[in-house]
């Protein structure tokens, strides 16, 4: 309620409620006044004239009876009089008389209220039989025409008054709001941020200050307001001087990202270019240290040679961690999704990672839970990496105890799976602390830790970023002096079983199992039951007399000596059954126990194939074929070949190798031959060159698939000298299957040959090698021209073969030459790549180790670095070239009879 309206009620209406109380209560009460008048007045003339009138109708007397009745109807107000007797009989009446009730209280006077009609009653004598009732008939319908004279003289007063108090009211409200209106309207002004104008000062000392104040604050405002501005003007200003300098910082920032990211460039650029051109001769390094160490050394030269052979090692992990870790800080590492196999997977891990272990004596052992499907897609290599840092950290890190490697299913989903990876010590633990900065790059548990175990910090941090791109995590759980376990959760593609196939299926043979180590003694009990044995592992069954069919014993690290050795010979010889003993050391350290009933010993880890395998040899049953031989395409015998290379040494060496009843063989020199002869015929296996002239091999692979028909499940091997991840993945994308590396390895041609095709090639004998004792030092320091045993070897040990693949390698060095100058010439990178890869190639079946060494060399330069990187060095190839040609010329003619010198006739000068 606003404060006019409170002052209106106050100064109005509470007057006039006043006043109108006053008037009501006043006439209510001279009403009331009027009637009691009226009442006492009627009885006393009834009671004054009652004996009177009893008198008169005693005596009969008629005329003073009648000039009474009159006085009566003279008094105000009455209406009619009537005498009635007892009966109720009118005697006399005057008036307007109407019905009249008939009196029930003899002997008094009664004055009955009918509205605006009045009855009064009186007894005229005493005897009840003779009572005559005086009766009065009062209307006082003019009592109520003088109360409603008086409302109406009363109503005209208040209407008087109440005009008089709202003229009273109004004035005086608008002499208090109209000022409090005014200042309301400056403020609302002042609330918008606009100036108002200045107040008038009322009259009224209470409103007075209060304008006063209000011109007041209405000045400071203004002045507030105008300092403000000024300031905001500044703070512009000064914004815009700010946004230049923030403009030109951000130019500068920009100038300096870009330089960055090119500083990045290069540095990524640099470190593979850098990993080549070290990995190059370091592998160069690392294969000369193995031909001299097939030599005759003194113990001190042989432990400086193996002191040479670590360090290249650790040099050569050192330069793959530093590369694999600029290539996912770039993001070029790209995943694969191939075929794996969890259990091969951790076998092969396990296996590479067995000597350090075996040096230490720790129980290494791989778990593979049955959940784990066969049949799984994933990138091998990369898990392959992340497995084996994490079990070599493990074993570095632990003195003795266990490292334990265990793989379960976490979460099925319809064609993914989700895998739990752990690998858990009992090492010497890791803080809080240290957990938390474990797998930033750089970042060791503890600052000896790299000079005592060495590293670089890269191998956590490498292996971190590699799960997250797979799209899983890793984390790491650890107790200070109790041990610790790494785990991380591996997203696959695959499809779920209920259990993986066993390898074999035993005929419920009892097998007596003594393992000292309990996961062990678990994990083969547990194998071996589900292949089908029935399995004891109380001390001492297998020396009982029990009918048991093969012992499998595990032999310590620490029972090596010569006394546990005796007491193990002595509980050997006891036995009536073969005996499977898994030693913890390496293969040239197994101890020679006889097996009085045959059996093997095995060093530990032994992977589940290897063990299979021995339990097939020992007990004689028959082996579960493989599963990729039962989802395998069957062939028709002998299968068909296409070899595709434009080196003739090389379709030569392949020819040479595959030479079997098995298999037929076709051979192109180029891409558009073996198009041709695809359109004509079919094969079974291509095995193709990728770098050739014309047609490559990765085009001519696209033009075989859009063939159709067989040509899309054939499988094509490529055949390269350079292969790295980029490269393989591109392969497979253009429709190659497998990869087969230069120089060729004829354990690995049986593989793929196994792997695509069934087919196991049998085990040729190799030729009478020249002994390295007979053969004649070289005094050159310098790689020798040729060197003939290292040709025989990579010939498959066929030193005929090795000679032919010489002579023709030395009839195309001519042809090769004038290609090279000729691209040098004409400034040609293409043709030049084409041709150094030709002569790498070539020289990659050959047993020239100076030609080749130059080949590579050449080529991996100018593929990395340019066309200027090479032409300093063509010089010392032309001269290598030249000096294998006068080897070549300096031989007998019959060169397949000769007898011929590891070293050359050059290398000798």
């Amino acid at each position: 309620m606003s404060l006019k309206t409170r002052l209106m009620l106050m100064i109005l209406g509470l007057p006039l409620l006043l006043l109108t109380l006053l008037v009501g209560t006043a006439l209510t009460l001279e009403d009331h006044q009027r009637h009691a008048t009226l009442r006492d007045q009627l009885t006393q003339e009834v009671e004054r004239l009652a004996p009177s009138l009893s008198d008169a109708l005693a005596r009969e007397n008629s005329p003073i009876l009648s000039r009474l009745v009159d006085s009566l109807l003279a008094l105000p107000h009455v209406q009619a009089v009537s005498l009635r007797d007892g009966r109720g009989t009118p005697l006399l009446e005057r008036g307007m008389i109407h019905d009249l009730p008939a009196s029930t209280a003899p002997g008094t006077i009664r004055l009955r209220e009918d509205g605006r009609r009045w009855l009064l009653q009186a007894p005229l004598t005493d005897d009840a039989k003779e009572t005559v009732w005086l009766e009065l008939v009062i209307d006082t319908t003019p009592l109520l025409m003088t109360r409603y004279r008086q409302l109406a003289s009363s109503g005209l007063v208040l209407m008087l008054a109440g005009l008089l108090l709202f003229l009273a009211a109004y004035l005086t409200t608008r002499r208090l709001c109209q000022p409090l209106e005014e200042a309301n309207r400056c403020l609302d002004r002042l609330a918008l941020g606009r100036v108002p104008e200045r107040l008038t000062i009322p009259p009224a000392q209470e409103l007075a200050p209060l304008a006063r104040r209000i011109n007041e604050l209405a000045d400071h405002i203004e002045t507030a307001r105008q300092e403000r501005q000024a300031q905001i003007e500044q703070a512009t200003n000064k914004l815009q001087r700010s946004m230049e300098t923030i403009e030109v910082q951000n130019i500068e920032l920009d100038l300096a990202h870009r330089r960055a990211l090119e500083a990045n460039r290069v540095k990524s650029e640099f470190l593979a270019n850098m990993s080549h051109e070290i990995r190059t001769p370091l592998n160069g390094i690392v294969g000369f240290c193995r031909l001299l160490g097939r030599s005759q050394l003194e113990p001190r030269q042989r432990e400086w040679l193996d002191q040479m052979q670590r360090a290249c090692d650790n040099l050569l992990m050192l330069v793959n961690d530093v590369l694999d870790f600029s290539k996912l800080e770039a993001g070029r590492v790209e995943l694969e999704t191939l075929p794996l196999d969890m259990v091969a997977l951790v076998d092969e891990v396990l296996g590479l990672q067995a000597p350090l272990s075996q040096q230490k004596g720790l129980q290494l052992l791989g778990l593979v839970y049955d959940d784990v499907p066969a049949n799984l897609q994933g990138d091998p290599m990369r898990i392959r990496q992340v497995l084996t840092n994490l079990v070599n950290n493990a074993i570095k890190f632990t003195d003795q105890g266990e490292v334990i490697v265990r793989v379960m299913l976490e979460e099925a989903e319809a064609g993914r799976m989700v895998l739990q990876v752990s690998v858990s010590d009992t090492g010497m633990g890791l803080s809080e602390e240290a957990r938390r900065r474990l797998f930033q790059a750089f970042q060791q548990a503890d600052i000896s830790h790299h000079r005592e175990f060495g590293g670089t910090g890269l191998g956590l941090a490498i292996c971190r970023q590699l799960v997250e791109q797979m799209g899983g995590e890793i984390d790491v759980k650890s107790v200070p002096g109790q041990g610790s376990t790494f785990f991380f959760m591996l997203p696959l593609w695959g499809t779920a079983a209920s259990e993986r196939a066993p390898e074999l299926v035993l005929r419920g043979e009892l097998i007596a199992i003594d393992e000292p180590h309990s996961p062990t003694r678990r994990a083969l009990k547990h194998l071996m039951t589900r292949w089908g044995a029935r399995v004891t592992t109380q001390a001492n069954a297998w020396l009982e007399e029990q009918p048991v069919a093969l012992v499998v014993a595990g032999i310590c690290h620490e029972d090596l000596d010569e006394a546990s050795l005796a007491r193990w010979q002595r509980r050997l010889d006891k036995l009536n059954c073969p005996a499977l003993l898994l030693v913890n050391a390496s293969p040239l350290d197994l101890p020679p126990l006889p097996l009085p009933h045959g059996g093997e010993v095995l060093g530990k880890p032994i992977s589940r194939s290897a063990l299979a395998d021995a339990l097939v040899r020992q007990l004689h049953v028959t082996p579960r074929a493989l599963p990729t031989a039962a989802q395998r395409q069957p062939i028709s015998l002998p299968a068909r070949l296409l070899v595709v290379d434009d080196t003739a040494s090389n379709r030569l060496l392949l020819g040479e190798l595959l030479a079997g009843p098995k298999l037929t063989l076709t051979q192109a020199a180029s891409g558009e031959e073996a198009l041709a002869l695809a359109q004509t015929r079919e094969f079974d296996m291509v095995l193709m060159d990728i770098r050739m002239a014309g047609m490559d091999g990765m085009e001519a692979s696209r033009a075989l698939r859009r063939l159709g028909g067989v040509w899309h499940r054939v499988p094509i091997i490529a055949v390269t000298a350079h292969l790295q991840g980029e490269q393989q993945r591109r392969l497979r994308e253009n429709g190659l299957d497998d990869v087969l590396i230069k120089p060729l390895q004829p354990q690995r041609l049986a593989h793929l040959l196994e792997k695509h095709l069934g087919i196991v090639l049998p085990t040729r004998p190799t030729e009478d090698e020249p002994s390295t004792q007979d053969a004649p030092q070289a005094q050159d320091p310098e790689l020798p021209v040729v060197d003939l045993e290292l040709g025989t070897r990579l010939a498959g040990g066929r030193e005929p073969l090795a000679r032919q693949l010489l002579e023709t390698l030395a009839d195309s060095l001519p042809g090769s030459e004038a290609a090279i100058r000729d691209a040098v010439a004409h400034n040609d990178e293409v043709v030049l790549l084409d041709a150094l890869h030709a002569l790498n190639g070539a020289c990659r079946y050959c047993g020239t180790p100076r030609l080749g060494l130059l080949a590579e060399t050449l080529e991996t330069r100018l593929r990395s670095r340019g066309f200027s990187a090479v032409v300093a060095w063509l010089p010392d190839l032309y001269t290598a070239m030249g000096e294998l040609c006068d080897w070549q010329a300096a031989q007998p003619s019959s060169t397949t009879k000769a007898t011929a010198r590891a070293a050359s006739s050059e290398s000798d000068r």
